[in-house]
């Protein structure tokens, strides 16, 4: 009687052997490698960042006074009727006849119109005579600003050109690498 144990242990063997082959052979197509760099050329691009230039100039103005207005009172008659008095008593005195009459009334009318003025301080404008008309200058900062362009050069990557297993390649990668680039080789068979 022929015996089946020997052909089971031999298939096992045998399925044992493909099944390491098998797992063997996927662990040596996925590896980490060199390549040796041949050239790097750093990728660069210009970007505009404005920025401000301000400087403080001086502006001087030349200001003039306002008049002020003093504020409305009540004119008093008192000097007026007064003055129309004296005035007329001292007309009086001049002349005479009709140029008596004639005096009397010119002195009462400038006696009135001096007593007004005496009484009301000559002010018939309501504004303060205390007027100064000479002009004043005053400075001030004024700030000016300006946007001028800013040009700036920035790195966005690197081409890199490297060798392995005797055929080039080129990549832009977000670093430069050195002199060795290190590589993750993965390989597939062709169907």
């Amino acid at each position: 009687m022929i015996s089946l144990q020997k052909p089971i242990k031999i298939a096992a063997a045998i399925a044992l052997l493909g099944v390491s082959a098998t797992f063997h052979s996927a662990q040596a197509a996925d590896f980490e490698d060199f390549a040796r760099v041949i050239n790097v050329t750093p990728q660069v691009e210009q970007i505009n960042v404005p920025r401000q230039d301000c400087r403080t100039e001086y502006e001087t103005t030349q200001r003039y006074p306002v008049r002020e207005r003093e504020p409305e009172r009540e004119r008093s008659a008192g000097g007026a009727i007064i003055g129309g008095i004296a005035g007329g008593l001292l007309g009086s005195q001049v002349g005479g006849g009709n140029g008596k009459i004639a005096a009397a009334a010119v002195g009462a009318l400038t006696g009135a119109i001096v007593g007004d003025r005496v009484d009301n301080n000559g002010n018939n404008n309501n504004y303060n005579n205390n007027y100064n008309s000479q002009p004043s200058y005053e400075s001030r900062p004024v700030r000016q600003c300006r946007n001028i362009d800013h040009w700036e050069t920035r790195t966005t990557g690197y081409a890199v050109t490297y060798e392995y297993h005797n055929r080039t390649y080129t990549s832009v990668m977000p670093y430069d690498p050195g002199s060795r680039l290190r590589l993750h080789v993965q390989l597939t068979p062709r169907p």
